[in-house]
């Protein structure tokens, strides 16, 4: 109850990463490893050893779906922000790169937000996503 309570807030939970290679297996690279997973509702959130992958289940059957990721190599800067009191959820926003080419003179750039609830520890996800971004940058300006 308390999942689909967190899910209908927006929120994302936790989910095995068994259940996750069963469910989306086949939108996976060949070689390419689930390391985590969370899912709201209907759409998931993954971490592979190569990318962020978010699938989105549209439409009121959710049949339509929608496929997008994020390279893990074009992730330059993370943010954690931690619940507070009332309603406020945790939320950890990745920048990344979207430009084919890392080094160009416009280079294209986007962000995207993840929620959280309030009790959940991000701690980890934000140690492991800040030391890749920083790797990335150290990467990227040499």
């Amino acid at each position: 109850m308390a999942g689909l309570l967190s899910g209908l807030f927006g929120n994302y939970s936790e989910v095995s990463v068994q259940e996750l290679s069963n469910q989306y297996g086949s939108y996976l690279m060949p070689e390419e490893k689930i390391q985590m997973g969370f899912k709201l509702i209907r759409d998931t959130f993954m971490v592979t050893d190569e990318r962020l992958i978010f699938i989105d289940h549209q439409g009121v059957t959710g049949k339509k779906t929608r496929v997008a990721s994020i390279h893990l190599d074009s992730i330059y800067e993370i943010t954690m922000e931690t619940g507070g009191t009332g309603f406020d959820d945790s939320e950890l926003t990745i920048q990344y790169i979207t430009s084919p080419y890392y080094r160009t003179t416009n280079i294209q750039v986007a962000s995207y937000k993840f929620e959280f609830g309030k009790k959940f520890n991000l701690q980890p996800i934000y140690v492991a996503l800040l030391t890749l971004a920083h790797q990335n940058r150290k990467r990227l300006n040499a």
